[in-house]
C-alpha cells in the first residue's frame, strides 16, 4: 500500500492511444484537458522533485522518467524516511530497500497511482463527476490550468488537478472530501520536462550490492476467482472490473486480487487463505489519507478491500464478497 502512495505521481498506464485535441489549449473544455493530462503521462520524459502531503505528514521524492526507443523507464527515490528506490521498466516494477537488503519485484497489473486515468473510461467520467475548469494558477514556475472533478454522489472523492498549459504535465493534485476538505495532495516543487539526462541515471543506486539481496517476487498471473467459488458484486455506479489476478504474498501463499475503477479512483479486493497458527483476523476499517482499508473474515479467508474511496464505499464493496463452494 505504501508503494501505491509513493507512486502517486506516476500516472502511468499500459499503452493506449488517444487523438490529440483539435482545439488549441486555451480553447479546450474540461474533458479535453483530462485527455491532454493522460497523453502527457504517456509520452513525456521529465525529472523533478515532488512533495506528498497527508494531514501534517509530508514526504519528498525525486522522480525521473525517460521515453525513448528503449521504451519507458521510471525511477523514483524517496528523500525522506526509510531509504528506498522504485524502478519501473515497462510493466516490471522493482522496489529496492537497502536497509533490509531486499528487492521486491512486481508486475504493474493494477493502477493504484493517482489519478489512474483509464482511457477506456475517460468519456464516462462526466457520468460520475462534474468536470469544470477554474482560473489558471502557477506551480513550480509553470502556468497551469486547474481542472476540478466534483463527484455527483458521496461514493467517491473529488479531485483538483493543476496541469501545465503547454504540455499537459500534472504539476499538482489534491483529493478532497464532499465539503472540500483536503485529504491528501502532491505538488512538484521542481520539474524539468524533456529527455535531458542519460538512461544510465535510471539504474538503481544499489545495483552492485543488490546481487546479494533477498528477492521477493509477486509472481502475478491472470486468474478467474469465480472458478474457485468467489464472487464480488461491487454494485457501485461507474466502477468496473479492470484486473483479476493471483499474486505471491509470501513464499507459500497465493492471494487473489480484483481491481475496480471508475476511470479515476481504484479499489482492490484481496482474498487470502488463513494459514494455521496465524493471529486472529481483526475485522473493521482503517485509513491512510485517501486510502481506506476494510477487513473481514469469510470461509477461512481474509477479505481485504483497499481503495482510494470514502470508507462507506470500501465497506460496501467488501460486504458484497461471497463464497459458494464449487459444485
Amino acid at each position: 500500500m505504501k508503494q501505491a502512495l509513493v507512486l502517486l505521481v506516476s500516472l502511468l498506464l499500459p499503452g493506449f492511444a488517444l487523438a490529440e485535441p483539435a482545439s488549441p489549449p486555451n480553447g479546450m473544455d474540461a474533458p479535453a484537458w483530462l485527455r491532454k493530462i493522460y497523453q502527457a503521462s504517456q509520452k513525456l520524459s521529465y525529472s523533478g522533485t515532488f512533495v506528498y502531503r497527508q494531514g501534517e505528514r509530508s514526504e519528498a521524492s525525486r522522480i525521473m522518467r525517460l521515453v525513448d526507443s528503449g521504451g519507458d523507464t521510471e525511477k523514483l527515490e524517496a528523500l525522506d524516511g526509510m531509504r528506498r528506490e522504485v524502478i519501473r521498466k515497462g510493466d516490471e516494477v522493482r522496489c529496492y530497500l537497502p536497509d533490509s537488503m531486499t528487492v521486491k519485484v512486481d508486475r504493474r497489473s493494477n493502477q493504484l497511482s493517482f489519478p489512474a486515468l483509464l482511457p477506456a473510461q475517460l468519456s464516462q467520467l462526466p457520468e460520475q463527476y462534474v468536470v469544470t475548469k477554474e482560473e489558471k494558477a502557477r506551480i513550480a514556475g509553470f502556468d497551469c490550468q486547474v481542472i476540478v472533478l466534483k463527484p455527483r454522489d458521496d461514493l467517491r472523492y473529488g479531485y483538483r488537478l493543476w496541469a501545465d498549459t503547454h504540455s499537459g504535465m500534472l504539476l499538482k493534485a489534491l483529493i478532497f472530501r464532499d465539503k472540500g476538505e483536503p485529504v491528501e495532495e502532491f505538488t512538484f516543487t521542481q520539474l524539468v520536462i524533456g529527455p535531458h539526462f542519460d538512461r544510465d541515471r535510471l539504474k538503481p543506486s544499489f545495483a552492485a550490492q543488490s546481487r546479494h539481496w533477498r528477492v521477493e517476487n509477486a509472481a502475478v498471473e491472470p486468474a478467474n476467482l469465480a472458478e474457485t467459488g468467489w464472487t464480488v458484486n461491487a454494485g457501485i455506479p461507474g466502477f468496473r472490473k479492470v484486473v483479476e489476478v493471483r499474486r505471491q504474498l509470501r513464499e507459500s501463499q497465493r492471494v487473489g486480487q480484483i481491481v475496480y475503477s471508475d476511470g479515476l479512483a481504484a479499489v482492490s479486493v484481496f482474498i487470502e487463505p488463513i494459514e494455521a497458527g496465524r493471529d486472529p483476523v481483526r475485522p473493521g476499517m482503517s485509513s491512510m489519507g485517501a486510502v481506506n482499508i476494510y477487513t473481514r473474515e469469510l470461509a477461512n479467508h481474509v477479505v481485504t478491500v483497499v481503495g482510494e474511496a470514502p470508507a462507506p464505499t470500501v465497506r460496501r464493496i467488501a460486504e458484497t464478497v461471497e463464497y459458494h463452494k464449487p459444485q
